[in-house]
């Protein structure tokens, strides 16, 4: 899911654009399986794969380990592009 971000600012004849984009991927698994038992253990799953399709109660189920989106270590990538234009 990309977001993207216009915000434009005018003070005394001079414009700021800023647009953000944001890349956000959730990577290996971090549930403890063995908290009960006083141990860690974790399953090596390597990225999270939705079960469903976007938008269902599955899409936040991994098909891999079968363990919920929060579970995976959660990876953001954000891009910001400022523009100024000097006053004329």
């Amino acid at each position: 899911m990309k977001k993207r971000q216009v915000v434009i600012k005018q003070r005394k004849s001079s414009y700021t654009t800023t647009s953000s984009t944001s890349n956000v991927r959730y990577v290996e698994c971090q549930k403890n399986h063995a908290a009960n038992l006083g141990g860690y253990a974790v399953d090596g799953c390597r990225e999270f794969m939705a079960r469903g399709g976007e938008g269902t109660d599955d899409a936040l189920t991994c098909a891999a380990c079968g363990c919920h989106r929060n579970f995976h270590r959660r990876e953001v990538q954000t891009e910001v592009v400022c523009e100024y234009s000097p006053p004329n």
